[in-house]
Order: C-alpha cells, then sequence, then structure tokens
C-alpha cells in the first residue's frame, strides 16, 4: 500500500495518510441493450475527494483499549485464524476448544470447535462478583413524565432467570428450540434473550414496526412454538397497541403449517393491560401472571457447544422470502465482545448509549451481547429520537452522564435538520461516536463531529450488515485517523478484496469501485441460511468461489453485497447496496418483497419498487404499478397498495407515493427497467432508453409523476455524483 505524506497529531503520534485532495478520476462508462445503459460495478466512474484527515486528542488515546500499533501484527493474516484467541480469551469458557477454526466443509465454518460456554452467564452471572449493584441498563421511557429505570446486573440476573424458569416449566422449552419475539425497545426484551441464551434455546426477534403477518412469516420459516410480546408502546408521543399484531402473526404462521402454542404477553405498565386485542384463553398468557410461579427460582445456564446456534435474524434479500441468518454462540458471543472493546472503546466504568433498535443487528451486538460481555451500563431508549423535540437526545445524554454515543446517520441526519443548534445547549461529553446502517455524507460527519462531539469525541464509522454479526470495516479510534465519508480500514482481522464483475481483482487507489468481498472467514459470520443452506452458498459465496471441491478458505471469499471502493490509503467508501435492497432509515427492505406484497392486490398486474434519495432517511420507497386490462388508476387502489405493503411488511415500509402507470418502461426481453423510473422519481436523467421495448411510455410517466410531485411540493434537489450512480445503475442486479 503506498502511503503520501505524514502528519504528527501534536500527541506524538506520527500517521502517514494520502494527499488531502487528490484529482477525482474518471473512466469510460458503456451501456448494453439488455441493461438499457446501467453501469456494471466495473464501469462506474467513481467522482469524489479525498477527505482530510482529523486526529483523537491525547486523552482519548491515552485511556484506549487499542493504543498500541502492535494489534495490527498480532491480528496479521501470518496469524490467522489464532489471532481471534484474542476475541474469544475475553469470554469465560466452560471448556476450552481444541481447533480455533474447522474448514472441513466449506463455506459452513466452524469457530472454537469443543468449547463450551453460555452466553447468558457471559453477559450476566461472571459480573456478579464485582458488579452485582452496577446498572446494566438504564430504560428511559419515551414519555418524560416516566423517569428512567436503572436495572442492576444482580436485578437482571434475577429477571432472567425467573423467565428462562417459565419459558423452562411452563413452555417446555430446552436446548434447540426456537421462540420469536415480537417486540419494542423495553428491558423485557433483553432479558427474554437473554433467558433463552441461558437454556440454549435459539431466539428470533422481529422487529416492532413489522406487521403481524411479516412476523407470522417469520414464525413459520424458524419453526417457533412460543411468541413474545407486548401489549403496546410509545413512539413519537403516541401509544402503539401491539399486541393486535400477535393474533395476525399466529394466523399466519398457522396458515404455513406452524402452530403458536403460546403466546406470553408482557404488560407494559405492569398489572394494566392497554389494547383492544383480547387474550385468547388457553393461548395467551400474562408474563406477571404466570410469572409468580417461578420467582426467585435460579436456572443452571447450559454449556453450550461453541458452534450451536445462538439466534436467527432474519433480513430481507432479493427474492420474496426473507433470509433467517443464524449465529453461533462462540464465534459471535467472542467477535461482538472484541469489537465491542477495541472498536467501540467500552470500558466497564463507561455508560454507553447505541441509540438503535434490538430488532436490528446492530441492536443484538452493540446493545445486548457487545457491552454486556463486558460489563458495561448501556441506556435503552423506548421512543423516537426527536419526541418530544430534538433536544431529546442531549437531555438524556446529559442526565445519564453518557460518553459513548452510537447511532445511524439517518439519525443524525434527522437531528441536524430538526435542531441544528441543539447540542450545544447541554452539558454532556462524548469521548466516543459511532455510526452504523448506512454511509455518512461528509458534510454530515462534519455536522456530528464539530455540533454533537463538541469536536472531542473520536468518531469510528462501521461498515457491516446483518450476515456479518459486527464490525467488517472501521477505525480503529486511537490508532487510525478519522475521515469523514469513509468507514475506514478494514476490522481487525478482517481481509477485504473488490472484485469488478469479471472476478478480476480492483486495486486501492484506481479510482475504480467493484464488489466488495471478504477473503477470509472469522467467528461473527453467519453459520448459514436457516433451513436453507443452498440459498447461503448461493447468495453469499458461489460467484467468487475459486474451486467448490477445495477446503482452503481462501478459495471462498464471501460476497457482501455492497458496493465500494478503496483510496489509495487503504480506506474503504462504501457505494450502497449492489442488490435489490433500499436502505430505509438504516432498515433493509427487499425489493421483491415489497413487490410480493403488492401484487395480492387484485387490481396490480405489474409492480416495481425503486428508492428515492431522502435528506433525512437516506431512502425512501416509491411504487409504480400497472394495473390489469380494463382498469382505472383511482386513490382506492393507491390506498390498497399501501395498505398491502403495511399489512405485509410493516408502516416502516410504507412508500412515499404509488404512481400508477399505463406500462413499465421494459427491455425486449420483457424486463422492467427500473433504473428508467427511479430516475425520474429521483428528477434524474433517464439516460439511454433507445434500447428499450417501449421507449414512448417514458415521457407519459416522466410528466404525470413531475406534475403530482409539483403539486405536492416535492421540489426537484440535485444529486451528488455518487447519488446519479446509484440510481443509474439501479436494478442491474436482476
Amino acid at each position: 500500500m503506498s502511503l503520501i505524506g505524514q502528519h504528527n497529531n501534536g500527541n506524538g503520534l506520527v500517521v502517514s495518510g494520502p494527499q488531502l485532495r487528490p484529482r477525482k478520476k474518471e473512466v469510460a462508462m458503456s451501456s448494453s441493450e439488455e441493461t438499457g445503459g446501467s453501469l456494471s460495478e466495473s464501469q462506474i466512474a467513481v467522482h469524489w475527494r479525498e477527505e482530510e484527515y482529523l486526529y483523537p486528542s491525547a486523552g482519548f488515546i491515552g485511556q484506549a483499549n487499542a493504543a498500541e500499533p502492535a494489534i495490527y501484527k498480532r491480528f496479521s493474516e501470518e496469524r490467522f485464524p489464532e489471532c481471534f484467541r484474542e476475541y474469544a480469551d475475553l469470554l469465560h469458557w466452560d471448556a476450552y476448544w481444541h481447533t480455533t477454526l474447522d474448514t472441513t466443509n466449506p463455506p459452513f465454518w466452524k469457530w472454537f470447535v469443543g468449547g463450551r460456554l453460555n452466553a447468558s452467564y457471559n453477559c450476566v452471572d461472571r459480573h456478579l462478583a464485582t458488579k452485582a449493584n452496577k446498572a446494566a441498563f438504564i430504560w428511559v421511557p419515551e414519555p418524560e413524565t416516566e423517569g428512567a429505570k436503572a436495572i442492576t446486573y444482580q436485578e437482571l440476573y434475577r429477571r432472567v432467570n425467573e423467565f428462562a424458569a417459565m419459558l423452562k416449566g411452563f413452555c417446555g422449552l430446552e436446548s434447540g428450540d426456537r421462540v420469536t419475539f415480537h417486540m419494542p425497545m423495553v428491558p423485557d426484551l433483553p432479558v427474554s434473550m437473554l433467558a433463552c441464551a441461558r437454556l440454549g434455546v435459539v431466539h428470533s426477534e422481529v422487529f416492532a414496526g413489522f406487521s403481524g403477518t411479516a412476523c407470522g412469516g417469520r414464525i413459520a420459516d424458524s419453526g417457533s412454538r412460543v411468541l413474545v410480546t407486548i401489549d403496546g408502546y410509545y413512539r413519537d408521543g403516541k401509544w402503539l397497541d401491539h399486541k393486535a399484531k400477535a393474533d395476525e402473526a399466529v394466523a399466519v404462521a398457522k396458515s404455513e403449517g406452524v402452530e403458536i402454542e403460546k403466546v406470553l404477553v408482557f404488560r407494559r405498565n405492569p398489572g394494566e393491560y392497554h389494547s383492544a386485542s383480547p387474550m385468547v384463553q388457553g393461548r395467551d398468557y400474562f408474563v406477571d401472571d404466570v410469572i409468580g410461579d417461578y420467582l426467585r427460582q435460579l436456572v443452571a445456564p447450559v454449556p453450550m457447544p461453541a458452534e450451536a446456534p445462538l439466534f436467527l435474524m432474519y433480513t430481507s434479500g432479493t427474492t420474496g422470502r426473507p433470509k433467517g441468518a443464524q449465529h453461533s454462540t462462540g464465534g459471535y458471543l467472542s467477535y461482538v465482545a472484541g469489537t465491542s472493546k477495541y472498536f467501540l472503546d467500552i470500558h466497564p466504568e463507561d455508560t454507553y448509549w447505541c441509540f438503535a433498535d434490538i430488532g436490528w443487528i446492530t441492536g443484538h451486538s452493540y446493545i445486548v451481547y457487545g457491552p454486556l460481555a463486558l460489563g458495561t451500563t448501556s441506556v435503552l431508549y423506548e421512543g423516537a429520537p426527536a419526541y418530544p423535540d430534538p433536544g431529546r437526545p442531549w437531555r438524556i445524554a446529559e442526565r445519564l452522564g453518557v460518553n459513548i454515543f452510537h447511532t445511524a446517520p439517518t439519525t443524525v441526519r434527522m437531528l441536524r435538520k430538526l435542531g441544528k443548534d441543539e447540542p450545544a445547549k447541554h452539558d454532556y461529553h462524548f469521548k466516543l461516536m459511532c455510526t452504523v446502517g448506512e454511509p455518512i455524507e461528509p458534510e454530515v460527519w462534519r455536522w456530528y463531529y464539530e455540533s454533537v462531539g463538541k469536536a472531542e469525541a473520536a468518531i469510528v464509522d462501521t461498515w457491516w450488515m446483518t450476515e456479518t454479526g459486527g464490525f467488517l470495516a472501521s477505525t480503529l479510534p486511537a490508532l487510525k485517523p478519522m475521515k469523514p465519508g469513509s468507514c475506514g480500514p478494514a476490522a481487525l482481522g478482517i481481509y477485504p478484496i473488490i472484485y469488478d464483475d469479471d472476478g478480476e481483482v480492483v486495486e486501492a487507489g484506481s479510482g475504480k469501485a467493484g464488489n466488495i468481498c471478504i477473503r477470509n472467514p472469522w467467528p461473527g459470520v453467519m453459520q448459514t441460511v436457516w433451513g436453507q443452506p443452498e440459498r447461503f452458498v448461493q447468495t453469499y459465496y458461489a460467484r467468487y468461489c475459486q474451486d467448490k471441491a477445495s477446503t482452503d478458505w481462501r478459495d471462498w471469499p464471501f460476497m457482501c453485497g455492497d458496493g465500494a471502493v478503496q483510496a489509495e490509503d487503504g480506506y474503504y467508501r462504501i457505494l450502497g447496496r449492489i442488490d435489490d435492497v433500499i436502505n430505509v432509515a438504516g432498515h433493509r427492505l427487499g425489493t421483491k418483497e415489497l413487490e410480493s406484497a403488492v401484487l395480492t392486490v387484485p387490481e396490480v398486474a405489474e409492480a416495481a419498487a425503486v428508492p428515492v434519495i431522502d435528506e433525512v432517511r437516506g431512502r425512501v420507497v416509491e411504487m409504480y404499478v400497472a394495473l390489469q386490462p380494463g382498469l382505472s388508476a383511482s386513490p382506492e387502489i393507491e390506498d390498497k397498495v399501501k395498505r398491502s405493503i403495511e399489512v405485509q411488511i410493516g408502516k416502516v415500509a410504507r412508500p412515499k407515493n404509488v404512481w400508477i402507470v399505463p406500462d413499465m418502461p421494459k427491455t425486449r426481453s420483457g424486463k422492467i427497467m427500473r433504473r428508467v423510473i427511479a430516475s425520474i422519481s429521483n428528477f434524474a436523467d433517464v439516460g439511454d432508453i433507445t434500447t428499450l421495448a417501449n421507449p414512448d411510455v417514458v415521457e407519459g410517466i416522466r410528466r404525470q409523476v413531475y406534475k403530482q410531485k409539483t403539486e405536492r411540493g416535492e421540489a426537484p434537489r440535485e444529486l451528488s455524483a455518487k447519488e446519479l450512480e446509484e440510481i443509474q445503475s439501479y436494478g442491474k442486479a436482476e
């Protein structure tokens, strides 16, 4: 790697880096009839400038968990896979492993084979000797009239044991069984997760914003016999009746051949039930009624094989059926503990706030398992980021003494838009801030650094995904400088590579983008797609596998599904998904899942979902539909389309607009040209349409959409070069 220039950060740390403003590189573009002008990853011109480096303070470096450059040597490829012993040794093992990495059945890697441990014990029990009265969680309800509630490690231990005893005694669950949670951000959720882990029961949490239908499909896929839910919760100042979704979920699961035996219902306010959905006798049970039989009971944590599954996390894919990413016990827990320690710089004495939802992988890894494994205090917040006003996060941070803050660029953009000057009004001080879920724009990064972080906090801009369990790329905050818009170099023990569409390596500093892959296994990587091993291999390994008969891990690069470019200094900039997944406010929504929902509307003949650039949410969905012959567009059909998505996926996926068009633009082979309608929705040039089978429809769609957007006050906005490239290459994965 060529490093140009050196800089002394004033702390005696000399950091090498590139010149600040290199000339942007350009490559030629071409098109083909089948793609209708869309660009391959290897042809995308990357128009962006290298941003300046910023450096952490001497105070931060002096206290950092990873402050010695020798850590890079310890995690070098020459020491793989034994380097990950360092992460595993952060945990308590009931039995030590005999094989660090078993590659005999690629790509179904097994980590720490022969080892046994329990995730619940590692997150709770082992801290009692020194931290029994320390807060494990501080729960902040959304209504400010309700005070924050601290849950000590001793209290967490009691509650986890009681719930585990109930799952075992009342529900008859044992190791290997599955339980589905459909829960919001309340302490009962991590309690339930840890109770399952205590028994070796596999848990599957469904994001509370998803519909009952979406939950039911995931119940059916996992084969769960028990559903854990709640009567309701607060969001954006409103009480949301959540129990009604359970009835729908149970019905959907039953229609797919899976019978839920028990629905365990938490009451947000103990003793009070606030749902219009009646309790079904013999099926639904209030947790606070049943658990009385299990008070003060202790359940011995079951020593699980390291490779035993800990949980399933469903993620959208390019087909309608979501993928159940199966994560292991030993490898996953080791990886999130290690990355929490070194990249988030979590110390036991810190007060850490991950402003995410446990319904997503970020919450599993970096609210529950990683921080608790390190014995720290985490903040759980129930509600919306800017309720009742955009000063709310900073009031919470000040009141609770938060010193590590972790959130998504969507939230940063929202708080910047609604309350740009709010952080300065509050006396909090972060030592580290993290971003997660999507790339962050340099100008938004600077506000985050200067206003939210008060130019004091180190920022780690992380890149990873559900399937990877933990961070794949990020700066080690005391050792590598920050660079706005770039997530940084590879994480410890991770060896990325960028391939073009022909399988050729895209070199660092070339200015070309490609498909980013990881050349090696790592402990946090998913084990398989639950019940679909062939899909696992096909989705993540088949494209760039060098030799399907090989048991050498070097022949099995993991395809992440993101486009990326690597600068000459080794820092990566992630360009977004290369498959048909739209990232709405950090929520990955599969376009096939969206379109499949819409096609359940009888009047709809064809449907296409496209992303629209949004300054707050990152991307929003717009839906194009063509109707069955003889039918005319109407507001009623638009409402049916929106309702179909809300019911089958959730309100988070509700399209911003539904456009009912006479026909879809198509190639001569009949493929819908999503890049064309995506360009229209984003007020962008549609490009070359001469190869379409029906180019005449494009102008009619453009006039219709522009007219209605103008009437609705949706003004055109100038797209950046990167955004324009994304839109113009959208849909190429088909």
